[in-house]
């Protein structure tokens, strides 16, 4: 007798298989590459928020937290709102925390999302967005950003707006171009939200890593915005934690309601211990160690696009985040995944290929490959060293 293993994965996600970071990390480890594919840094945070979390973990604080936060935590999220962009929210019912900023933008749409309601966002996506779309029973109408500026055409956008749109989800700092949306494409965005009562969720989480003259404007600083955006955020991008996990929402009570809605019953708390580590990292925030870290992560991202033009790459040079989008039909004739494999394989250094994070137009990216940055100095210059020896390989 034959017998079959039953279908395992739910048919929502059947589609996106398993992502592309572990993926590339898996080839980066089989060949001992130089890994610049998955965006976290492979240097500490600072040492004081590491203390505060061992005298939280040795002070008792290691039982459940307060599912929407930790009442430390979410005072210091609102302060922090309050000193950044002037916006003023109330800790115990404007504040969620969530394991992680992706946790946030699935509960978010979970808690917000109706079957069949659609969700416009921007392409190249970070790769939870379609997922958590798809997870939450709604449709994703992806509107295409194109190399090299990555400008937003408010005429394309308001295409993908139809009658089902309920929610605009927007990355910026953006991932993977490294685009800081600038205040005029932010307002009009705004406009046609406000025009059609829809809901805004940002993903904020590199809301201070910018670079050159580029200032980092929240969607929900714009007049009639603010109650009708979710602003999303965590620790791990600002204090190099990304292993913590922790993240959080502010906006008006009732987008919070929705999202704690799913929250509770998905995780329900963030670990709490880390939650008054990163209390206390976010009341002790300093502006000048911000600007040192924007500085040191400026001087690397230079370095490699450097190094990136020298071989022969095209580069767009982001102004936000620590990734770098490059074109390599220079130095390579095939599509970004041949590429991508070939460079971890040949020349051991692993890159992520970025047609996986369109939809609407893959071949938008299929030319293009992206270096991560937050990476230590000798890091970038041993990925350089072999990324010097690409010549003559198309």
């Amino acid at each position: 007798m034959t017998t079959h293993a039953p279908t395992a994965v739910n048919r929502a996600l059947a589609p996106f298989g398993t992502t592309i970071f572990s993926e590339m990390t898996r080839l980066a480890q089989l060949h001992d590459a130089v890994n610049l594919s998955q965006g976290f840094p492979d240097f500490e945070g600072p040492a004081s928020v590491v203390d505060a979390a061992v005298e939280a973990l040795r002070g008792g604080h290691n039982q459940y937290a307060r599912s929407q936060g930790h009442p430390a935590l979410v005072r210091a999220v609102a302060e922090h709102a309050r000193r950044r962009y002037g916006l003023t929210y109330d800790p115990l019912t404007e504040v969620g925390v969530f394991n992680g900023c992706t946790e946030a933008i699935a509960a978010a749409l979970l808690g917000l999302l109706e079957p069949g309601d659609e969700v416009v966002y921007f392409e190249p996506f970070y790769d939870s967005y379609p997922a958590c779309v798809a997870l939450a029973r709604g449709v994703a109408r992806p509107c295409t950003l194109r190399f090299p500026d990555f400008a937003v055409d408010l005429e394309a956008f308001e295409a993908c707006l139809t009658d089902r749109t309920r929610v605009v989800l927007l990355n910026t700092p953006h991932n993977p171009t490294g685009k800081v949306f600038d205040r005029a494409e932010l307002e009009g965005i705004a406009a046609l939200c406000r025009a059609r009562d829809l809901i805004v969720i940002t993903d904020e989480v590199y809301e201070h890593l910018v670079y050159d003259d580029a200032e980092h404007v929240s969607v929900a600083q714009l007049p009639g915005m603010r109650e009708r955006t979710l602003r999303l955020s965590s620790a791990g991008k600002t204090f190099s934690f990304t292993g913590w996990k922790v993240g959080w929402a502010t906006g008006p009570a009732p987008l919070i309601a929705a999202a704690q809605a799913a929250h509770q019953f998905l995780t329900f708390c963030t670990a709490a211990p880390l939650q008054l580590a990163v209390a206390h990292a976010l009341d002790a925030f300093d502006p000048a160690a911000c600007a040192a870290l924007r500085a040191d992560f400026q001087r690397r991202r230079d370095f490699l696009v450097d190094t990136l033009r020298a071989v022969g790459f095209e580069v767009a040079v982001p102004r936000g985040t620590y990734f770098v989008l490059a074109d390599f039909g220079r130095v390579w004739s095939g599509d970004d995944r041949s590429f991508a494999r070939h460079l971890v394989e040949h020349h051991r250094v692993a890159a992520i290929p970025p047609s996986v994070f369109y939809a609407a137009d893959p071949d938008a990216g299929r030319r293009l490959i992206r270096f991560a940055f937050c990476k230590r100095p000798e890091t970038l210059e041993a990925a350089a060293t072999r990324l010097r020896g690409l010549g003559g390989d198309s």
